[in-house]
């Protein structure tokens, strides 16, 4: 049997330490981004996570670039009915992939917050009284053959994982965790929708019907961009025709063609989803830290509307510049494809 590394049996040493002096002061705390009113079936429904240091030594933990190997929800109706996950996060646990990871430390007094989407975790579809509660695996989630979930990393210096997860994913937890606070939520029933038609999306801020408008190629962009900034999904594919960027690949173009109308609905709801977790075209769906609308171009019926976007990773900025293709469609632009050109960093 090889030797153990003494400095990586110190550290891990440390680690595990750290966690079991200070999670019983440790404060995980729960509260709504943007308190509203909220219905069934739409989202986001923002959750923003704290966690207090109130030992007096320094809190270690993991965080995983993907959220749900770190955090779960459990949502529970008035009769304690726990709800079923949504199935973005079944997709998400039950691939084979590498999962990323940091850690972060907290020293005494300090706090630490993120921001996750509730609907990403738990399928929300029935109108009701809920209540909510966060719980944090400090030492990331994984999941066992047998469907129970164990805190135990299977890390690296590079700070990865291969999360091999077979299964439905289980919320019998075995490993080592810290609950939050529980949260009341209300779901009304969603406005319903005309016949032959899509269900009507409410604004986010105003809780209006969100209704497409006549606005320019250039204003267009603006509003999307503007929206992905603010994490309003609804927003950001108000003006995106999600049928003619979705057949831009060949082969889903053929499966599309194949299909019935119902299942080029299901095919147009994958992608949507999709986009929304950046498992596809994730360049547009990316978060710019600012954009300037640069050149805008276009006819009757098409157009382009070229912008110079900024991105953080880490210590630099990176820069790209984005062309929209836009089709008049019903009197209204809409985004049907782009590209993207790297032009380094700053």
């Amino acid at each position: 049997m090889k030797p153990w590394n003494k400095s990586a049996l110190a550290a891990s040493l440390l680690f595990c330490l750290s966690f079991v002096l200070s999670a019983q002061d440790i404060d995980f705390s729960i509260r709504y981004m943007d308190k509203r009113v909220y219905y069934a079936g739409q989202g986001p429904i923002l959750i923003q996570l704290t966690i207090t240091n109130k030992s007096a030594s320094t809190y270690r933990f993991f965080l995983a670039d993907e959220r749900a190997f770190s955090v779960d929800f459990d949502v529970r109706t008035m009769t304690n009915r726990s709800l079923e996950p949504s199935e973005i996060l079944i997709r998400k646990r039950t691939q084979n992939q590498r999962v990323f990871f940091r850690e972060v430390l907290i020293q005494s007094g300090e706090s630490f917050s993120f921001t996750e989407d509730l609907t990403d975790y738990v399928a929300l579809n029935e109108a009701g009284s809920y209540v909510v509660q966060a719980r944090l695996y400090p030492q990331l989630y994984q999941q066992k053959p047998n469907g129970t979930a164990t805190g135990s990393v299977y890390g690296n210096s590079s700070g990865a994982f291969m999360s091999s997860i077979a299964g439905n994913p289980s919320r019998s937890m075995e490993n080592p965790s810290v609950d939050s606070n529980r949260l009341a939520l209300t779901l009304r029933p969603a406005p319903l929708a005309e016949p032959g038609k899509a269900a009507p999306v409410l604004d986010a801020d105003t809780n209006a019907l969100l209704v497409r408008q006549n606005l320019p190629p250039d204003q267009i962009i603006s509003y999307i961009l503007t929206a992905r900034q603010k994490g309003q999904w609804e927003k950001f594919f108000l003006y995106l025709d999600l049928e003619a960027m979705l057949v831009r690949d060949s082969a889903r173009k053929r499966q599309w063609q194949a299909e019935s109308e119902e299942g080029r609905q299901r095919m147009l709801e994958r992608y949507r989803s999709d986009l929304k977790n950046a498992m596809i075209d994730g360049d547009i769906a990316t978060i710019p830290i600012e954009f300037t609308v640069e050149r805008t171009n276009y006819g009757a019926e098409d157009g382009t509307v070229t912008v110079l976007e900024k991105f953080r990773y880490g210590t630099y900025v990176e820069k790209k510049r984005y062309t929209y293709y836009v089709r008049r469609k019903d009197g209204i632009w809409v985004v049907v494809d782009y590209s993207v050109v790297n032009l380094g960093t700053e």
